[in-house]
């Protein structure tokens, strides 16, 4: 298996695959603190960083907004005061792709875990 956080992200269209639950079930354990969530009808994959302070939280979200200017797949991004929700889906296919378990497994390099 090869791992996500050595992997780029692919141009993704409208009409990419979706990953299936066998992908799934391939890469959620190399992102095992990410929760595999729906929210308006769409999967998603989240997680909650945890700061000492909003200082770092922002400094946070700032780190993970250059990884996704730099790779063109933007996520949701939540920050507060000692806290950063981060949500990865992709937008264009309503669904998970492997871009967002790729994504997801470099925010956890971002973040030291």
């Amino acid at each position: 298996m090869e791992n996500l956080n050595q992997m780029r992200c692919t141009a993704c269209r409208r009409d990419a695959p979706r990953v299936t639950g066998a992908e799934v079930a391939e890469l959620k354990p190399q992102i095992p603190d990410w929760q595999l969530i729906e929210r308006d009808g769409i999967p998603r994959l989240e997680r909650v960083f945890v700061f000492d302070n909003f200082a770092s939280a922002l400094a946070f979200t700032n780190k993970v907004g250059a990884l996704a200017e730099a790779e063109g797949h933007h996520p949701a991004l939540l920050t507060e005061w000692g806290r950063v929700t981060v949500t990865w889906w992709t937008h264009k296919i309503r669904g998970l792709h492997r871009n967002d378990f790729i994504l997801a497994a470099r925010t956890d390099a971002l973040a030291g875990t």
